[in-house]
């Protein structure tokens, strides 16, 4: 290493009596100090010595020693090749042994000439070692034989040495609290290069601006969502636009909706649109075994957050870490509460100018919990719903961007056709009608391809169950007595198909399908569509006179829409425009077990009589309607026997046009 330059350190150096004009002398302090310096400049600079490791290399370095010298010990073998000792009680009494020697429970000795080994391959050398059984050591036939065949023999004086042993206790545990030492001290700062460093930062993946490709131009439909949220990416682009106002950046967006809708592709499009990093979670990746991990999470991922700032975090499935807290059977989690608050306290701990934004998707916002959903943390509640006619056209004009279609696919049509389908189930159904078009050889996919799809989708995949002609034939009597019901009440929807092939839990199945969106229903509906559900049932009654338990999901579904008509919406007469409130539907969330109830057993008493009261009446239409068209419900069996399924096309060869309400 060079020594280091004083020169800058010298004190400046007196005017010359030539250079001034008073022609005063040098003064003394200044030589002396300036002569000082350039004997130290002179003089050999030490070399730096290297830090000393200290007395922790040294222990490490002796109980390195201590281990090896001990291993060593343990692991000295003894001479020769060992042989069992049936082996060598065999060559005793051969008299091929010459000499032995005692060590213990092992016996030591030399033959007189060298046997061929018990073991194929395997040589033997002049000495050998066997090991003694316990009864062997104090055997007199042994001590007997060896005299009979004159062996020489000796033995060792064995004492076992507990030093070893000693000393690895006495240095093991000093040792082991030294390590414990040294692994706490790194461990001091959780979120630092400690031990739990890795363990303890947040599991969110981030996604940089260059690497998202997702905008509003690949999400169809949603029109009014993507509406709200376009505000949220003009808070991100230019936030002081809106803070010059004295408006406030909203903290928190939650997109509420059923599962398949899109939430998580909105929050990918939002943060394309807005060209800012994108930090995505999920609920439960917050939650660990050890209580103050997840909110260790929570502080990482939000410090991370507002160093990147501006940007978005989006949390899929927050209803897993805010859920409501002190409810449920057994009280709360700890661990999940204590994250919870930490997301409510980093939420309130936002600066105004802090450009971050917290998107969250929820399909389950009834138990979320309030303080989660007070303005200043959620500001924005977005209801993202399962698309209307246009929007499934849109969606199904995206997922078939790269798809060959036939000409025969019209994408109108089966968008009309898939009422109730979310985005990811329109997706499903592209991909199942391409995987069969591929399975098939085919270049393009077709309208077959499609239904195919549909049906798989809405009905599950076709079993090979293997029917007798008794249950087919009960199947067909079944099915056909939903679907002669279907036709001729006048306010069903209307069919789609009707098939006796097995297909996921059901041995057949009637399709309808409505023909536009309703969002409200009405009392002769309901009671047409209880009618046409029982309608499986009534025909066998018709036809062999009895009943059959291949009715118990029909029975199922009819209770519960004759109690909701009952109980909830007011449609009987008896009980008046009075809800019941009868809920029964997630009791782990412990809102319900200490509700007491609003009315009394003789009101449910009369609830359940007229539950029973609408069931027996659609049942009595059924059985009537059915009897009176007998001619009809056969020729409708003979056709599902010979087809196995009809369309509504085949109906309408079958009957002419379907009443119509």
């Amino acid at each position: 290493m060079p020594a280091h330059d004083r020169s800058e350190d010298r004190l400046p150096e007196p005017e010359r009596p030539e250079d001034n004009h008073k022609g005063d002398r040098d003064k003394p302090v200044v030589r002396r100090w300036n002569r000082r310096l350039r004997r130290f400049e002179d003089e050999p600079q030490p070399e730096p010595t290297p830090p000393s490791l200290g007395p922790f290399f040294f222990l490490m370095v002796v109980l390195a020693a201590l281990a090896a010298v001990w291993l060593f010990q343990s692991m000295r073998g003894y001479p020769g090749t060992r042989v069992s000792y049936s082996f060598f009680w065999k060559q005793l009494e051969a008299g091929n042994v010459a000499q032995v020697r005692f060590r213990g429970d092992v016996l030591i000795g030399r033959w007189k000439r060298i046997p061929e080994s018990e073991k194929p391959g395997v040589k033997l050398e002049a000495e050998f070692h066997t090991v003694l059984p316990p009864t062997a050591v104090r055997d007199q036939a042994l001590m007997e034989m060896l005299r009979k065949q004159g062996v020489e023999q000796d033995a060792d004086l064995v004492e076992r040495s507990v030093g070893p042993d000693v000393l690895l206790w006495l240095l093991g545990f000093p040792l082991m609290l030294l390590l414990l030492w040294f692994f706490m001290r790194r461990a001091a700062d959780p979120l630092g290069g400690g031990m739990l460093g890795n363990f303890m930062r947040s599991p969110a993946k981030r996604f940089e601006p260059s690497e998202q490709k997702t905008t509003f131009d690949d999400v169809a439909g949603m029109e009014q969502a993507k509406l709200e949220l376009r505000e949220v990416v003009e808070f991100l682009k230019h936030p002081e636009r809106f803070q010059r106002l004295g408006a406030h950046i909203p903290k928190g967006v939650l997109l509420v909706g059923p599962p398949g809708t899109g939430k998580t592709l909105l929050a990918r499009a939002t943060a394309g649109e807005a060209g800012v990093p994108f930090f995505s979670v999920s609920g439960s990746e917050f939650i660990q075994m050890f209580v103050g991990v997840g909110a260790g999470r929570v502080r990482d991922l939000f410090n991370t957050a507002k160093e990147n700032a501006p940007c978005l975090i989006f949390i899929d499935e927050i209803d897993a870490v805010g859920r409501m807290r002190g409810a449920g059977l057994g009280g709360g989690h700890d661990e999940r509460e204590q994250t919870l608050n930490q997301i409510l306290s980093e939420m309130d701990g936002f600066e105004k100018h802090d450009t971050v934004i917290v998107l969250a998707a929820t399909n389950r916002p009834d138990v979320l919990d309030p303080a989660l959903l007070r303005p200043g943390r959620f500001d924005r509640h977005i209801t993202i719903d399962r698309p209307n006619r246009a929007g499934r056209l849109g969606i199904l004009r995206v997922h078939c961007r790269n798809v060959p279609l036939d000409d025969s696919v019209d994408l109108e049509e089966i968008a009309a056709s898939t009422i109730g389908f979310s985005g990811a189930d329109l997706q499903n159904l592209v991909n199942e009608a391409a995987l069969h078009a591929a399975r098939l050889n085919k270049k393009v996919v077709d309208r077959e391809d499609f239904e195919y799809a549909r049906d798989r989708v809405l009905m599950g995949p076709a079993r090979e169950d293997i029917l007798t002609d008794e249950e087919k034939e009960r199947t067909a009597y079944h099915e056909a007595g939903h679907a002669l019901l279907a036709w001729v009440l006048p306010h069903t929807d209307p069919i789609h198909k009707v098939t006796i092939v097995p297909r996921g839990r059901a041995l057949g199945v009637t399709q309808l399908v409505p023909d536009e969106e309703r969002f409200h229903i009405g009392e002769r509906q309901l009671r047409d569509q209880l009618t046409m559900m029982l309608g499986g049932r009534a025909a066998e009654k018709v036809v062999y006179d009895e009943y059959s338990a291949g009715a118990e999901d029909d029975l199922r579904r009819c209770t519960d829409l004759a109690r909701k008509m009952v109980a909830h919406w007011g449609m009987s007469e008896v009980v008046g425009p009075v809800t019941f409130s009868q809920v029964q539907e997630n009791p782990f969330l412990g809102k319900e077990l200490h509700e007491i109830r609003e009315f009394s057993d003789e009101t449910a008493h009369m609830i359940d009589r007229e539950v029973q009261r609408l069931l027996s009446q659609a049942s009595e239409r059924a059985f009537r309607i059915l009897t009176e068209r007998r001619d009809d419900l056969e020729r409708l069996v003979r056709a599902l026997l010979e087809k196995e399924e009809l369309s509504r096309s085949d109906l309408e060869a079958l009957f002419g046009a379907p009443v119509q309400a």
